[in-house]
């Protein structure tokens, strides 16, 4: 039923050991990021960092870490993506959606066209091509939409799930393909952005196409708080009253996981957590607790976690599997390129009457990629954030976020295509293109793209 057996002094010796150095390699990621520019040009995290070096270090490459070490740390995404799910709903309201129906219909419409399309196209490539010929398996479509649009925390966290269903080696690919994203989304997100200003698409066009990147080491005056004191610390201290609420919502997504096992076997527990972070704020939120609860507070233990997760997941990747499979993978992955690409200058220009580059930029990084990037391409075009695309993408995120991209329809993707198969779970994804494509047709949002003007 639930996880209550004893843990040994030398079990929890041997974890402690294993977040040390973890904790380690995310420092040398740090300071690697500090140190080498074309590290810093490429946006590359350094959680990441750090990752890549964990797995350089580890068995397959210069045999510092053994494998015990990265046994340990495979387990850790299963287990952190639910602190990173937890507190998603916790302390926050649905917007109105009456109020920003033109603002966020074109960005659903958007976010939820092309992520189904990197649904139905990856699966039925996978259904046609790769396991029939190539031998691989029924699942192998569903990596996409797992590590591009739910990056390296999603990937991480659905390692366990594959596993279940049989397929042990999904773990490491949907890895390996959300790496491939990021770089992806990043690289190929600044050419279209220079394309964009060529071609007078650029709103806040400002000829020199400026990545609007901080200082990796914020200077004292611009720096934000991770948090605020609600609680008296004579009561409780404001991060463990938070971390309760998350571990509440945790608590709640398994009994949920509990209950819903005799409907959906192997329901993973972050999509659970998160609707258990749902039911914790509807009851705080009728108390004087809820004015207690601080976004910031828990958006800094979401990313403490999403940090450890990304470091243990990358460093624990085991290359031999990729290798094995690398032509499935290079086809899936190329195709994924193409249709992100195609998608972004299709459905951009046409979707979005204000601000269509901005607006679309943003959405084409969460989709090659994840949210960050979306968001550091957007500071990219519009450093000072004066177009609607900020404002429109933050209020599309409760409709979107538990949906696709890491929610629910993401984390039972893999069980639907085990049972129905990939050509029908992907032909049944495609269908849903065309019907947004029809209801876009039907509000009158689907316009004709408007030329802009060539800069001189």
């Amino acid at each position: 039923m639930f996880p209550t057996g004893t843990v040994h002094d030398d079990t929890v010796t041997t974890l402690l050991f294993s977040v040390a150095v973890l904790g380690a390699l995310l420092f040398a990621g740090v300071l690697l990021r500090l140190g080498l520019r074309f590290l810093r040009r490429l946006f590359l995290p350094a959680a990441l960092i750090g990752g890549v070096l964990g797995a350089v270090l580890g068995p397959y490459g210069l045999e510092l870490f053994p494998q015990s070490m990265v046994n340990t740390w495979a387990t850790f995404p299963g287990i952190l993506i639910s602190v990173v799910f937890a507190p998603m709903l916790i302390g926050t309201r649905l917007p109105r959606a009456q109020e920003t129906y033109r603002l966020v219909m074109p960005q659903l419409l958007f976010g939820y066209m092309g992520d189904l399309l990197l649904i139905g196209i990856p699966l039925l490539i996978g259904g046609a091509l790769l396991t029939p010929l190539l031998g691989a398996n029924t699942m192998f479509g569903t990596i996409i939409e797992v590590s591009w649009p739910g990056g390296h925390g999603t990937a991480g966290g659905m390692g366990p799930v594959y596993s279940d269903l049989g397929w042990n080696s999904g773990g490491d690919l949907v890895l390996a393909s959300a790496t491939f994203a990021l770089v992806f989304g990043i690289v190929v997100g600044m050419v279209l952005i220079n394309w964009g200003a060529r071609r007078g698409h650029l709103t806040q066009f400002n000829h020199g196409c400026s990545t609007g990147q901080q200082p990796d080491i914020i200077p004292g005056a611009n720096r934000d708080s991770s948090g605020s004191v609600t609680l008296s610390k004579d009561l409780v201290d404001n991060l463990a009253f938070h971390s309760a609420l998350v571990a509440l919502a945790v608590l709640i997504g398994w009994v949920l996981q509990y209950l819903m096992e005799f409907l959906v076997p192997g329901m993973p527990l972050f999509p659970l957590a998160m609707i258990g972070g749902a039911v914790v704020q509807v009851v705080i939120s009728r108390t004087r607790l809820g004015a207690a609860v601080d976004l910031r507070t828990l958006r800094t233990l979401q990313g403490w976690a999403l940090d450890v997760l990304v470091v243990a997941a990358v460093a624990s990747i085991a290359v031999p599997i990729i290798v094995e499979n690398a032509v499935p993978l290079t086809i899936l992955l190329a195709a994924s390129a193409l249709v992100t690409v195609g998608f972004f200058a299709w459905a951009g220009p046409r979707l979005f009457r204000t601000d269509w580059f901005e607006q679309a930029i943003v959405n084409f990084g969460t989709l090659a990629a994840v949210a960050s990037v979306g968001l550091m391409l957007l500071r990219s075009v519009d450093p000072e954030l004066n177009t609607v695309a900020s404002r429109a993408y933050a209020l599309r995120a409760p409709f979107f976020s538990p949906v696709l991209g890491g929610g629910l329809i993401t984390a039972l993707l893999p069980t639907l295509a085990a049972t129905y198969g990939p050509a029908t779970v992907g032909g049944i994804a495609l269908a849903g293109v065309f019907l947004l494509y029809l209801l876009a047709r039907v509000l009158r949002m689907w316009t004709t793209p408007r030329l802009a003007p060539q800069p001189t």
